[in-house]
């Protein structure tokens, strides 16, 4: 793995020289914000894993779902659009 290359979990990571340094899930060229995408979608999993013709597993989703959340608990002051009283 080169020097550059971030892990950000057992199935993802960001290497510089691939998708200018996005995450992807290793061994792949897939970029976890994608699927995220499909996910986001309704997509099923089955449907995702089978489009990427088998390259990705419902454990890589999984943890990019996972990853995605824990982004979102620790930013989310940062995220709000706007307040609104209730």
């Amino acid at each position: 793995m080169d020097m550059g290359t971030k892990v950000l979990g057992r199935y993802i990571i960001a290497t510089p020289d691939i998708c200018h340094g996005k995450p992807t899930f290793r061994g792949t060229r897939i970029l976890v914000s994608d699927v995220l995408e499909q996910v986001a979608n309704g997509m099923a999993w089955e449907a995702i894993i089978e489009e990427w013709r088998g390259s990705l597993t419902k454990e890589a989703i999984t943890e990019a779902v996972r990853l995605a959340r824990e982004v979102l608990v620790a930013h989310a002051e940062e995220l709000m659009v706007e307040q609104v009283s209730i």
